[in-house]
């Protein structure tokens, strides 16, 4: 059952992160002058730094001093307050069960004011003390009395959270981990962390875990939370880093740096549309934002909108660099050429300005590939067609949309179907052109590509279907009502040139297997087929010919070994 309290959106993962071991964040292991540890610490951090923005975005990252990451290595949970800050001596902790190397032991709640030391009232007891109680309590239910040290201000169950497992091995990710066997012993830790969410497997988990998960969602720092995503993301960790950014969003959502570094992850792990959605909301928060001005502006050149590109690099203030902005107008010029090339069906220009585009930059444009897969279409060359689609971004349909719009996605959908129908993915064909009905129902050329997929596929099942009947003069006659819709389907023309070799009509099936093998060089069905029927006509070098390059596709393959043998001896009788 997914729990949707506001304060589960962190869920024990985050939970994890925050409590990882690592240098220069919560775990240090500088000197600690009050020889104990420190309950509420606040962070060495000047606030004013934070709120200035100092070191905020990810990409600014690797050149901060040494000076800034001691300061950040004694940064605790607490958020700064401004106030003295309390210190409690190791031997004034709070009046909770502490397990020692010597036995469990009570001490009164005391803290160190400059010079004084004054007693801390029961209802001010800070988090850990809260904490503390929360775990006596459910040791006490449990039977369990074995703790360890988490961080410098937190206690937790050994082997129900964070990221430390039992026998002392160690887990480097970034999510609350457990085996089958630990989820089944204990309730506490019967969850499991999707989608930085705490899910609860049953109805009956105890609900101890959720609110100490609430306890330290609540409390948990986001600026800290970043600073440890930033690390991540410096040392090349981009999905450990968006898993805190995603926590520091959640925990303040109008915080712009956090958009835009999550919007640095996403880019690194390639998902460059959700990374566009995020750098407009960091620019929705704070329209300013020039780090995330020029982040939009890279992003939107590499997507092929030069225009967006060109806007968002002239708002980029400081960090506007000259040499991109000439990046983006000289790919603005290739495609200007794209469009009259295609306007006066000059295909192979068309192909040439497509290749200059997306060397240029713009190496992540669905739409260009797309215009790249038209001209080796009217050029009658599937297999290019095919290469070219492939090359290209898989965005999800959704995302497109929404970034191109309903009308531009339904236009690439129609080009996506065109390619699949070339190369007899007849059913991704389909639901191709289904998906561009959806989007733009009055658009005449989805219409009329969805009569020809069709027509194509049923052909080709008909006569499917009479060929496994042996009806070999039917399913030819099946196979080429297909081809009246599409004269250059070469999976059509393939099928027909078999029932043709059966009906002893080789002469035939060899004009139709070339001119499959002209759209399709690799179209290896066609290219035995017509192996086959030459040497039925004792035409023996062009046999030898296609079954050698067979066999450098498939050497291991034994059939074709043999058929370029028996022809190379009849080649010499």
């Amino acid at each position: 059952m997914e729990n949707n309290s506001p304060h589960a959106k962190c869920g024990c993962g985050l939970i994890a992160a925050v409590f990882r071991p690592r240098r220069g964040t919560l775990a240090s292991s500088a000197p600690n002058n009050n020889n104990g540890n420190d309950f509420g610490k606040a962070s060495n951090t000047p606030d004013t730094k934070r709120l200035k923005g100092e070191s905020e975005d990810a990409a600014s990252l690797g050149t901060a001093s040494s000076n800034k990451a001691k300061d950040s290595s004694s940064h605790s949970n607490s958020k700064p307050i401004h106030k003295p800050t309390p210190i409690v001596n190791q031997n004034q902790q709070m009046n909770h069960p502490r397990e020692t190397a010597g036995g469990t032991s009570k001490v009164s709640p005391t803290v160190g004011y400059a010079n004084h030391v004054r007693r801390v009232p029961k209802e001010a007891v800070s988090i850990s003390g809260e904490l503390e109680s929360m775990i006596a309590d459910h040791q006490k239910s449990k039977g369990s009395s074995t703790l360890v040290r988490a961080s410098s201000s937190n206690v937790m169950l050994y082997g129900n959270l964070g990221n430390l497992r039992q026998g002392g091995n160690t887990n480097s990710h970034n999510v609350v981990d457990y085996h089958a066997k630990q989820r089944e012993e204990n309730p506490v830790a019967n969850g499991r962390y999707t989608n930085h969410k705490v899910e609860h497997v049953d109805k009956g988990s105890n609900e101890e875990s959720g609110s100490l998960c609430r306890a330290l969602s609540t409390r948990m720092d986001p600026e800290q939370l970043k600073i440890m995503g930033n690390e991540d993301y410096k040392n090349g960790r981009f999905a450990e880093a968006l898993a805190l950014y995603d926590a520091a969003i959640a925990l303040d959502p109008n915080k712009a740096s956090f958009r835009s570094n999550r919007s640095a992850a996403l880019t690194a792990l390639g998902r460059l549309l959700e990374a566009v959605f995020e750098c407009r909301e960091a620019i929705r928060i704070e329209p300013h934002y020039h780090r995330a001005h020029h982040r939009l502006g890279n992003l939107n050149m590499r997507l092929g909108e030069t225009d967006k590109a060109l806007y968002h690099c002239k708002n980029a203030g400081p960090e506007a660099d000259p040499d991109e902005i000439a990046k983006v107008k000289n790919i603005q010029l290739h495609l200007n050429k794209c469009t009259e090339a295609r306007r006066l069906g000059d295909w192979n220009t068309l192909i040439m300005e497509t290749n200059y585009a997306i060397s240029s930059g713009a190496d992540s444009a669905p739409q260009i590939f797309a215009l790249q897969a038209e001209a080796f279409l009217k050029l009658r060359k599937h297999q290019d067609a095919d290469e070219a689609m492939s090359k290209g971004p898989n965005f999800d349909v959704d995302e497109c949309t929404k970034f191109f719009g309903p009308i531009g996605n339904a236009n690439l959908l129609v080009t996506r179907a065109q390619v699949h129908l070339a190369a007899g993915r007849y059913e991704d064909a389909l639901d191709a052109l289904q998906r561009a009905t959806r989007l733009d129902s009055n658009n005449k050329e989805v219409n009329k590509m969805m009569r020809k997929a069709r027509a194509v596929a049923s052909a080709r099942s008909n006569g499917n279907e009479l060929f496994k009947a042996s009806k070999f003069s039917e399913a030819c006659v099946a196979y080429g009502e297909g081809l009246e819709h599409d004269p250059y389907n070469s999976v059509l023309l393939c099928n027909r040139a078999a029932c043709r070799s059966k009906l002893g009509q080789f002469e035939k099936a060899v004009e139709d297997c070339t001119a499959a093998l002209n759209l399709r060089p690799s179209y290896s069905k066609a290219r035995l087929r017509r192996a086959d029927c030459n040497a039925k006509l004792k035409r023996w070098e062009a046999s030898i010919q296609d079954y050698e390059i067979l066999l450098k596709e498939t050497p291991d393959d034994e059939e074709v070994s043999r058929a370029l043998l028996e022809a190379k001896e009849q080649l010499q009788k």
